[in-house]
C-alpha cells in the first residue's frame, strides 16, 4: 500500500514540475523578468563604470551610490 502510495506521489510531483515548467515559459514569452531588481539603474551602472575606469576604488564608488562593494565589482566584468 506505502508502495502504491509513493508511485502516485512520484507522478504528481512529475505533472507539477510540468506545470510550473510550462507556466515560466509562457511567462517568459510574454516578456515577463525574473529575479531580483538591479541595485543600480542603466544610466548608474554606466556612471560607476566611468569612476572606476577614472580610477576610484570599488570602495569609493560603492559608498557614493550607496551599495555594497560586490554590487561594483560585478560592474567590473559587464561591457
Amino acid at each position: 500500500m506505502i508502495a502504491v502510495l509513493g508511485v502516485a506521489a512520484s507522478y504528481e510531483r512529475q505533472r507539477i514540475a510540468e506545470r510550473t515548467s510550462a507556466g515560466r515559459a509562457q511567462a517568459k514569452a510574454r516578456g515577463v523578468k525574473f529575479g531580483r531588481k538591479s541595485a543600480l539603474t542603466p544610466h548608474q551602472q554606466a556612471e560607476a563604470q566611468r569612476k572606476l575606469d577614472a580610477g576610484d576604488t570599488q570602495r569609493t564608488v560603492a559608498a557614493l551610490f550607496n551599495v555594497s562593494q560586490a554590487t561594483i565589482s560585478r560592474l567590473q566584468g559587464r561591457p
